[in-house]
């Protein structure tokens, strides 16, 4: 389906978690001036970037989605996600369980052993 269709998932709005298939469009240009036909097939989306919590440290985005399959390791790393987006308006999260059900809430993972000596 990768040739004809784009598998996504809603992360805003009232439909959130709501699977879609994006069909990609067949494009025939109209103008007159061209003296052949030909067809050419896109997906209506958007072009955008992707990178590590890691990566991300020192960057002001404008937009941020953070997703996250799993609990971060820890406060820290959630921390300089959030942090990176200008507008909280602009910020999205999408939280995955076990199952691939969305939730609204990650737990803070801390690791004990670290505060064993202190």
């Amino acid at each position: 389906m990768g040739t004809y269709v784009v598998e996504g998932r809603v992360i805003t709005g009232n439909n959130i978690g709501d699977k879609v298939f994006i069909p990609g469009l067949s494009l025939t240009p109209s103008d007159k001036r061209i003296s052949f036909k030909f067809k050419r097939r896109q997906f209506p989306m958007v072009v955008s970037f992707a990178m590590t919590i890691n990566k991300s440290h020192d960057e002001s985005l404008k937009h941020v989605g953070v997703y996250l399959r799993q609990s971060i390791f820890s406060h820290g790393q959630l921390y300089v996600a959030v942090s990176r987006v200008t507008s909280r308006k602009d910020f999205k999260i999408l939280i995955i369980d076990e199952k691939g059900e969305d939730m609204n809430k990650t737990g803070n993972v801390v690791l004990k052993e670290v505060f064993h000596n202190v």
